[in-house]
């Protein structure tokens, strides 16, 4: 598995800093990721759903360690170039990309 690409819309919030949708071997897309500040710095939180009771369960998530660490970096490294780069601009989603 392979991400093959990343991109990152940047948000203007305290927390949340930004979503991110990650395309898989070029065939598999996941959107609303997101890059949260947290107390330790910089995390990535996988696209959730909001429950009746409150509490979120996520709809996608990797299955191992490396994998979860995969994701992360791949997105972080995104996120930190696209701020790097003074872009504030989001390129538009389309529904199928």
């Amino acid at each position: 598995m392979e991400i093959s690409d990343v991109q990152i819309y940047l948000m203007n919030e305290e927390k949340l800093k930004a979503y991110a949708t990650v395309i898989i071997d070029g065939a598999f897309l996941i959107r609303d990721l997101k890059v949260i500040q947290g107390t330790n710095g910089l995390f990535v939180a996988m696209p959730a759903k909001k429950m009746k009771d409150g509490s979120y369960r996520d709809i996608a998530h990797p299955l191992n360690q490396d994998t979860r660490q995969y994701f992360e970096k791949k997105v972080l490294e995104a996120y930190e170039a696209k701020v790097a780069s003074g872009d504030q601009s989001n390129p538009d989603q389309q529904s199928d990309q």
